[in-house]
């Protein structure tokens, strides 16, 4: 038997062939594994916002602004004062219209969520305001107006004249202000700028056209 003198074929090594691959598949893997995190990003950059909680939304609105003036009054209340000198010879008395503005305010700091119902099925928010506040009445002293009766009526006298009537003029325009006609025209105002106050941030939020019902303590629930 004649031996096999045929040269033995080379063996390729398997690690040397796979290598060239390995190398050319390396920069289209680190390609994509960019453009899955570049998405992923994108995604939490640009995803749609949770709607969230529709009282905090509420609540948020109210932070902007801690006290709403939702009302203002214009009076011109009518008052007078009388003054004596020398023993009560010499009298004097001054009338004065003074016009006056009063302004009604909400304090929205102190509406916290015991204040909120939310109805999901019927979109509906209900919420519970606390009473009114009556501000201190802005006399207009510039436009008053004054009749003066009296034979002699000397600098100190008119000057305490003018000081009594301002008194009574703030006085007068507190009780005018708390007038029930007045007070019932400030809660519904107030009424109105608290549903236009919730129900544009709460669609702005997603939460579509939603029903803001607004109540006074005292007054019946609305919910």
């Amino acid at each position: 038997m004649e031996p096999d003198l045929t040269p033995p074929r080379p063996v390729q090594s398997t690690t040397a062939s796979r290598s060239p691959a390995r190398a050319s598949a390396l920069p289209w893997l680190l390609f994509v594994a960019a453009l899955a995190i570049a998405a992923f990003l994108a995604w939490k950059l640009w995803r749609p916002a949770d709607i969230g909680d529709p009282l905090a939304t509420s609540l948020v609105a109210f932070e902007k602004q801690n006290t709403l003036t939702v009302f203002s009054a214009q009076l011109a209340p009518v008052v007078s004062s009388d003054d004596a000198r020398l023993f009560g010879l010499v009298k004097s008395k001054q009338v004065a219209v003074i016009p006056a503005r009063v302004d009604y305010t909400l304090d929205l700091s102190g509406i916290g969520r015991d204040r909120m119902r939310w109805n999901a099925q019927a979109k509906t928010l209900a919420v519970r305001l606390p009473a009114l506040v009556v501000g201190r009445p802005n006399l207009d002293e510039a436009r008053a107006q004054y009749l003066r009766e009296g034979v002699w009526i000397s600098r100190d006298a008119q000057d305490k004249l003018t000081r009594d009537n301002t008194r009574l003029a703030e006085r007068l325009a507190v009780e005018q202000a708390a007038n029930p006609v007045l007070m019932n025209l400030a809660r519904g105002a107030a009424k109105d700028a608290i549903r236009q106050n919730l129900a544009i941030p709460l669609q702005v939020a997603g939460f579509g056209e939603v029903k803001v019902v607004v109540a006074f303590d005292g007054e019946p629930t609305p919910m």
